[in-house]
């Protein structure tokens, strides 16, 4: 074959191969970028540099709530108070002005303490928070205050932890431990603790378990009442209430609790020493915790009014041995 046709017929081979792809449209030179400019995106650097913000603001907001000023205005000098802020200090770490109330002299309490310029204000006890209750331009958090709304109404400044323990966690720990216990009676001025009660009905329908709730509005009435109540009830649930519980009542409570083999559930152990079965209460260096957890927002800029005023979120439980030896009760170890 002659050289001039092979090489005819070899370049012909080559324009075929190159032209099997189809030439681009225009909207597609248009739109097709540089060979340099391809791979690149702004995505990654805008995350990063997003992602740096957030810890920055995070670590100043930290560093501001260290460096903050509270002002701990304490009822008085005793344990469990200074179990709260034992527990408050584990958690904020920020500067804390210690004032005790019963120790302090002259009429202008809280002047004492505003002096002092505080960014946040954490009360521990009734009489801390009745002192600073009137201040307006501070964040106030309050803690072992058992009724706050006998004390505040809806300030915007305030917010807090009660006494309290919600009563379907109360009610789940007597399942537990006393689960032969299917009536349960109890007492209530409903000035005090109608809220309460009505909450207690809700959480025994859950439970399975019977609530005898009965209104009294003097003492005088308790003992008449709580007669009425044998033959109906397995155990007596001690709610903290003034009207019900005095010096007199108590006595008449465990002498009938005795006689007719009915245990008292209570929320404090003065009152297990006393011959009550069980105690069911809070854990103030716990309560001092979700004080320390409010402060720390409020001191990263949240306001008071954002942050819900809530109950104890922690219960203990103690048994009085002798008095279940007593009543001939056997009760299921406290895990």
């Amino acid at each position: 074959m002659p050289l001039q046709h092979r090489l005819n017929k070899y370049n012909g081979r080559r324009n075929s191969r190159v032209n099997e792809n189809p030439p681009l449209s225009q909207t597609q030179q248009r739109t097709r970028r540089p060979a340099n400019e391809q791979g690149f995106s702004f995505k990654p650097c805008f995350f990063k540099l997003c992602t740096a913000f957030i810890v920055i603001f995070v670590s100043f907001s930290q560093s501001l709530a260290n460096a903050s000023e509270v002002a701990v205005v304490q009822s008085l000098n005793i344990k469990p108070y200074n179990d709260v802020l034992n527990g408050f200090k584990s958690t904020c770490s920020c500067n804390v002005r210690l004032f005790i109330v019963s120790e302090m002299t002259g009429d202008d309490v809280a002047g004492q303490i505003l002096i002092t310029a505080p960014d946040t204000i954490l009360t521990i006890g009734i009489n801390a928070l009745d002192t600073v209750k009137t201040v307006k331009n501070i964040p106030i958090v309050y803690s072992m205050v058992l009724n706050p709304q006998s004390v505040i109404s809806d300030e915007k400044n305030i917010t807090g932890i009660s006494m309290s323990i919600d009563p379907e966690k109360q009610l789940s720990a007597i399942r537990e431990i006393l689960p032969e216990v299917k009536n349960i009676g109890l007492l209530y001025d409903p000035d005090n603790m109608d809220y309460f009660v009505k909450k207690a009905g809700d959480s025994a329908a859950l439970e399975g378990i019977g609530l005898t709730a009965k209104k009294v509005r003097s003492s005088k009435k308790v003992p008449e009442t709580l007669k009425k109540m044998k033959g109906h009830i397995d155990a007596f649930w001690m709610l903290p209430d003034i009207t019900v519980i005095t010096p007199e009542t108590i006595e008449f409570l465990f002498l009938f609790s005795i006689k007719n083999r009915i245990p008292v559930i209570t929320f404090s152990d003065k009152y297990l020493k006393m011959g009550a079965l069980l105690s069911l209460g809070i854990d103030s260096h716990d309560i001092g915790r979700q004080a320390g957890d409010m402060t720390r927002k409020i001191l990263m800029q949240t306001e008071p009014k954002q942050i819900p005023r809530v109950n104890a979120r922690k219960i203990t439980t103690k048994i009085n041995k002798k008095t279940a030896e007593k009543l001939g009760i056997t009760v299921r170890k406290i895990k």
